[in-house]
């Protein structure tokens, strides 16, 4: 069966194709693809590197040297964080550079390692390696094993927000504390002045 197309239906067409509408939804649709791109990359690229990390990790533990993940890093792996009820776990960074976050969490270098007196800080991004910080609950138990072996056993004693440079974080308090941090809301697409703080002491 033949299709007749005229030269009128074709100029139509032609007109209907070039309207601001249809070239909006075109573009819309464009920029919708190349974002999916862009997600399916971040994540895909944070889980090749937490492989990488985990094998780094593993040497550094049992060799007791600093071991990069991939010879032109300049980062490194320094701890292993665990939420045991969750069954998350996540490879640390030393730093919390935007090129460390793009790989896993990253230790606030100001702040004390884990497991020493003090506070010390793990921040991560809140859609790859710390997405799970939504699901924890007070009480549960998030474990830290450090790049020289020895772990330690935090407790959630409390979750918050707060703005960026409104946390209460106290670096230098007695016995020893953990906090977790990423940005807020968990389901936001660009970045915001909040943040989502889960704060731990230690059991053991």
């Amino acid at each position: 069966m033949g299709i007749l197309i005229t030269q009128n239906t074709t100029a139509k067409e032609r007109t209907w194709l070039r309207s601001p509408l249809v070239l909006l939804s075109v573009a819309v649709m464009a920029c919708g693809l190349v974002l999916f791109g862009q997600g399916l990359w971040i994540h895909a690229k944070a889980y090749a590197a937490q492989i990488l990390l985990e094998r780094a990790f593993t040497q550094s533990i049992a060799t007791g040297e600093k071991v990069k993940p991939w010879a032109w890093a300049d980062i490194w792996p320094v701890a292993r964080i665990e939420a045991p009820r969750l069954a998350a776990s996540a490879i640390a960074l030393n730093g919390a550079s935007g090129q460390a976050l793009a790989f896993g969490p990253g230790h606030l270098q100001n702040t004390p390692k884990a497991g020493e007196t003090g506070t010390a800080v793990y921040a991560a991004h809140r859609d790859t390696h710390f997405a799970f910080l939504k699901d924890i609950e007070k009480g549960d138990l998030i474990r830290i094993t450090r790049d020289d072996g020895k772990t330690y056993t935090y407790r959630a004693t409390q979750m918050t927000i707060a703005h960026w440079d409104e946390a209460q974080i106290d670096v230098h308090a007695a016995g020893s504390h953990l906090v977790l941090a990423t940005c807020y809301p968990f389901d936001a697409i660009t970045q915001g002045p909040l943040r989502y703080l889960v704060y731990a002491s230690l059991i053991q």
